[in-house]
C-alpha cells in the first residue's frame, strides 16, 4: 500500500477548532464524542503504509482539545478562549430557539470574527448529525469557502449511516446545495470518506468491541512499519497518526450508533439490511456525478487506498464469511465505483491484504476484479500469505482465487523452518520436483525437522536421479553450515546405505568446479572411502597403543590386571559415546572405520567383510555385549 504523509501545520490557526461559543450553556451529551484526536505535524515526509498522502485529505472534524485534522491546524490548549463544546443534536436546533435569536443575529455572530466561523462548522456537523436537514442548510448561506469544503465532507460522511429514502433524498439535497454555492474539495471528501466507510461496514461484523479494535489496529500497523526503511521517529509518527485517524472514525461510529439507538429506529447500524446498503451507494454515487472530472484518477486511487486500509488490519475482527453477507454490500459498491472511476492500485492492495491476513477483503477484491476483468497477482498473494503463515488466506487464494504456484512459497517455507506452511502445501498436493527443491531448500539451511518430513513424501526413484544433485545444490545455499547435508546422509536417504555412502564419495571426488569447496572438504574428510580407510587405520593404531599400555605401561593402576568389561571400557568407551550421539541410521564413513576396528577386535569369530555389510547399531551392538551394563545406561542418557 502507499505512505502516509504527516499533515502540515495550518499558519493562520482559523481552522484549529469547529465550537460553540462560551455563553451558549449546551447540556453534555454522547454527540461530543465524534471528533477527531488527532493533530497536524510539520513534516511532509511519506511513510510505506497504507493511508493517505495528502494533508487537504485528513478529516476534518473537531478534536477534543480544538484541533482538527484536513487542512493543518495549531493545537490549542485547554485554556485558550473557550471550552471545547459537549452537548447534544438537540443543542443545535436550540441555537434557533433561545429567546429573542433571530436568523439576522446569528449571522451577525458566526460573522463577527474567526471564533463565529469556528461556531458555524460546529453547527452544522451538529445538525446533520441530528439529521436536521433543514437546520443544516440553513447554516450554507453563512460559510465561507473553507467551511462549505467541511461542510461537504461532514455531510458525505453521514451517508454511511442514512436508513430511510427521506434520509437518503435530505442527504442528496444537502450535498448538492454545497457544491452549488461553491464547495470544491471533492478530494478530500473523497478520501475520508472511503476510510470511514471502511470502519464502518468492518465494525457490522466486528467479534470485539470499538476500543479493542482501535487497539488491534494500532499493534497491527507497528507491526508492519517495523519491516519499513526510514527514520524511527518518522514511522512512531506515522503510526500515531494512523490510529488517531482510526479512533476518528470509530468515535464517529460509536456516535452515530447512539443516535440511532435512542430514536425511533433502535439500534440498527450494526444490522445494516441490504436496502439501507443500497441507499448509501446512491448517495455516494451521487457525490461522485457531482465532482464530474474534478476527480482525477490519483483522487480515485487515493481513496480506493484508504478504503482498503482499515479492512486490512481489521482482518482479526472480521467474521469469516462477512465479504458474502449484507454487511460487506456496501463496501463492495464502494470499492467498484473507485474502480470504475480510475483507481489503478487494486493489486497493490490486493497483497497488502494477503500479508496482513485479511481474507475477507480478499474475496471482495477478487469479486470486483472478476466482474471488471481486473488481473491480480494471486500467485504472489499466495507468497505474501505463507510468507506470514496466514493459512486461512492461502486457502481462499487456492480455492477462490485458482492460485497454482507452490514452489517459490513452498522453498522460502522450507529455508526458514516453517513447518506448519510445508505441511500446507504438501497437502494440498505439490509435484515431485517442487517437493525436490524444498527438501533442498530445508537442507541447506539446516532445517533438519523440516527436511525429516519431507524425505517421507519425496518419492525414492527421485531422490536416486537427483541425489548428486541435491548434495551440491544443499552445499551451495547452505550458507557455511553443513548440518542439513549431514542430516541427509545419516538419515540414509536413498533408503540404501551403500548408495548414500557412493554418492557421498562421487560428490567428495568430483571435478565440477561449481561444487562449493567447504562441501567437498566436509564428504572428503567423513563420508568419503578414503574417510573409511583412515578411520580403520585409526581405529588399528588405537588398539596397539591401548595393548603397548596394557602390557608394558607403568601405569599405578596396573590395568593387565583389571577385569576385562574394565579395559574395554577404558579403550572403547569414548568412541561408544561419540558414535550413539550421532544422530540417523548411518554412521560417517570416519567413525564406521573406528566402529568396524573395534568390533572386529573384540569379536573373533566375525570376518571382516562381514562387519563391513553391517549396519550402525549391528556394530554398537557388538561394543555393547562387552561394556558393562550400567555404563551403557549413563551413556544412553
Amino acid at each position: 500500500m502507499n505512505g502516509v504523509v504527516p499533515m502540515e501545520e495550518d499558519e493562520q490557526g482559523e481552522h484549529a477548532g469547529l465550537r460553540f461559543d462560551q455563553d451558549l450553556e449546551f447540556r453534555r451529551t454522547e454527540y461530543a464524542d465524534c471528533v477527531v484526536n488527532s493533530c497536524g505535524s510539520p513534516n511532509g515526509e511519506t511513510m510505506d503504509v497504507a493511508i493517505e498522502r495528502r494533508v487537504n485529505h485528513a478529516p476534518s472534524d473537531e478534536i477534543e482539545d480544538g484541533c482538527s485534522v484536513g487542512v493543518g491546524c495549531k493545537r490549542r490548549n485547554s485554556n485558550s478562549d473557550g471550552e471545547a463544546f459537549e452537548g447534544s443534536p438537540d443543542d443545535a436546533v436550540n441555537l434557533t430557539d433561545k429567546p429573542g435569536s433571530s436568523r439576522s443575529r446569528r449571522e451577525e455572530r458566526f460573522r463577527a470574527n474567526g471564533r463565529g466561523k469556528a461556531e458555524l462548522g460546529r453547527a452544522f456537523q451538529l445538525a446533520v448529525s441530528a439529521h436536521d436537514w433543514a437546520l443544516a442548510e440553513s447554516f450554507i448561506p453563512l460559510a465561507d469557502t473553507q467551511r462549505l469544503n467541511d461542510g461537504l465532507c461532514v455531510a458525505l460522511d453521514s451517508v454511511w449511516f442514512l436508513g430511510t429514502d427521506h434520509e437518503l433524498e435530505s442527504a442528496i439535497r444537502l450535498i448538492e446545495k454545497l457544491v452549488e454555492v461553491g464547495a470544491d474539495d471533492f478530494s478530500r471528501a473523497a478520501l475520508r470518506t472511503s476510510f470511514l466507510a471502511s470502519c464502518v461496514s468492518a465494525c457490522r461484523s466486528r467479534t470485539m468491541g470499538l476500543a479493542d479494535t482501535v487497539t488491534v489496529m494500532a499493534q497491527r500497523l507497528r507491526e508492519r512499519l517495523q519491516e519499513c526503511n526510514g527514520d524511527e521517529l518518522l514511522k512512531a509518527e506515522a503510526a500515531a497518526k494512523v490510529q488517531r485517524f482510526t479512533e476518528w472514525a470509530l468515535k464517529c461510529i460509536g456516535s452515530h450508533s447512539r443516535r440511532r439507538a435512542s430514536g425511533e429506529d433502535g439500534a440498527r447500524i450494526f444490522q445494516s439490511s441490504a436496502i439501507e446498503s443500497q441507499l448509501q451507494l446512491m448517495a455516494f454515487k451521487r457525490f461522485l456525478e457531482l465532482a464530474g472530472d474534478r476527480l482525477t484518477g490519483k483522487d480515485y486511487t487515493e481513496a480506493f487506498d484508504a478504503a482498503c486500509f482499515p479492512l486490512t488490519l481489521f482482518s482479526s475482527a472480521i467474521d469469516p464469511g462477512w465479504a458474502t453477507g449484507i454487511a460487506a454490500s456496501a463496501m463492495q459498491g464502494l470499492l467498484t465505483m473507485l474502480v470504475e472511476g480510475g483507481a489503478d492500485n487494486m493489486n497493490q492492495c490486493f497483497l497488502e491484504a494477503a500479508r496482513f491476513g485479511s481474507t475477507e477483503l480478499l474475496r471482495i477484491l477478487m469479486q470486483i476484479a472478476q466482474r471488471n476483468g481486473t488481473e491480480l497477482d494471486v500467485d504472489l498473494a499466495l507468497g505474501f500469505a505463507s510468507h506470514y503463515c496466514k493459512i486461512g488466506t492461502m486457502e481462499c487464494l487456492v480455492a477462490d482465487g485458482n492460485a497454482e504456484s507452490f514452489l517459490g512459497p513452498l522453498m522460502r517455507a522450507a529455508e526458514r523452518g516453517c513447518m506448519q506452511v510445508v505441511q500446507w502445501f504438501v497437502e494440498h498436493g505439490c509435484k515431485d520436483m517442487e517437493l525436490c527443491l524444498a527438501l533442498t531448500a530445508a537442507a541447506s539451511s539446516s532445517r533438519v525437522e523440516v527436511a525429516a518430513y519431507l524425505l517421507t513424501h519425496v518419492p525414492q526413484h527421485v531422490l536416486q536421479t537427483l541425489s548428486g544433485e541435491i548434495l551440491k545444490a544443499a552445499g551451495e545455499r547452505s550458507g557455511g553450515s553443513l548440518r542439513g547435508i549431514a542430516f541427509l546422509l545419516q538419515s540414509n536417504f536413498l533408503d540404501n546405505a551403500e548408495a548414500t555412502y557412493h554418492i557421498a564419495d562421487s560428490v567428495s571426488k568430483s571435478e565440477d568446479e561449481g561444487i562449493m569447496p567447504a562441501l567437498k572438504f566436509f564428504l572428503q574428510a567423513e563420508w568419503s572411502e578414503q574417510a573409511l580407510i583412515r578411520g580403520r587405520t585409526c581405529g588399528h593404531d588405537h588398539f596397539v597403543n591401548f595393548m603397548r599400555v596394557v602390557k608394558k605401561g607403568s601405569s599405578p593402576l596396573h590395568l593387565q590386571d583389571l577385569p576385562l568389561q574394565l579395559q574395554v571400557t577404558i579403550a572403547y568407551l569414548p568412541l561408544y559415546k561419540e558414535c550413539i550421539s550421532t544422530p540417523g541410521v548411518l554412521l560417517s564413513q570416519l567413525l564406521r572405520g573406528q566402529l568396524v576396528e573395534a568390533a572386529l577386535q573384540l569379536c573373533g569369530n566375525v570376518t571382516e567383510d562381514v562387519l563391513l555389510q553391517y549396519g550402525k547399531q549391528a556394530l554398537l551392538s557388538i561394543l555393547e555385549s562387552q561394556l558393562p551394563t550400567f555404563l551403557l545406561a549413563n551413556s544412553k542418557v
